[in-house]
């Protein structure tokens, strides 16, 4: 391939890649602002600043549009942690990691929120939300078992009950934070959480 198609192509992928980035970001603002229903394909090409039609063109249509911001908003607020042994210590940086997450106040956070709360009412939003909150459970259960294996978790815990546990706990704060920024500290609940969570695993 001669070296001027070779960068020819490279271009229109970065170009591809930055608009694709300004209209999901646009997206996840729109949903942080006013719900999903609100969103028309018009509406995210005006606020990232370009037409209606590349929109349709990156996308194709408004649900295509939601299922890929879910999993992108997803895969941000969750943190990554293969870098730490698993057991109790990865369990603990996953909450405080979470927390600082919603903290930043991010659009996109509390367009991953609005999303979760209207998936209970919008099929197509139900399973991207079923299937990444399961994966999410599992993940957790898994280091619970590694943490129970290893002598640093509880072996009288199940695994899947505490992993609904913790999520429930992460999700249920960051819902009453983000209705009502008074309800929660935080830079507190970021350290307390842990270890109230410390002395309910802890062999």
């Amino acid at each position: 391939m001669p070296e001027s198609t070779a960068r020819t192509r490279r271009t229109q992928q970065e170009r591809r890649a930055r608009a694709e980035s300004a209209l999901l970001a646009a997206a996840a603002e729109l949903v942080a602002e006013s719900g999903t229903r609100a969103l028309t394909l018009a509406s995210v090409g005006e606020r990232a600043g370009y037409s209606r039609g590349i929109v349709n063109h990156h996308f194709g249509s408004i649900p295509s549009l939601l299922e890929v911001l879910a999993r992108q908003v997803q895969d941000q607020l969750v943190p990554e942690w293969d870098e730490l042994p698993p057991g109790l210590e990865r369990l603990l940086f996953i909450l405080e990691r979470y927390l600082d997450t919603v903290a930043t106040g991010a659009p996109i956070t509390r367009a991953f929120f609005v999303m979760w709360a209207e998936s209970v009412t919008r099929p197509e939003l139900a399973a991207i939300f079923r299937e990444r909150d399961q994966a999410f459970r599992a993940s957790i259960a898994a280091d619970v078992v590694l943490g129970i294996e290893n002598g640093s978790v509880r072996p009288d815990l199940d695994p899947h009950d505490t992993a609904v546990a913790i999520v429930g706990d992460l999700r249920g704060i960051a819902i009453q934070w983000l209705l009502d920024r008074d309800s929660a500290d935080l830079r507190r609940l970021r350290k307390a959480l842990p270890e109230l969570w410390r002395r309910a695993l802890a062999a």
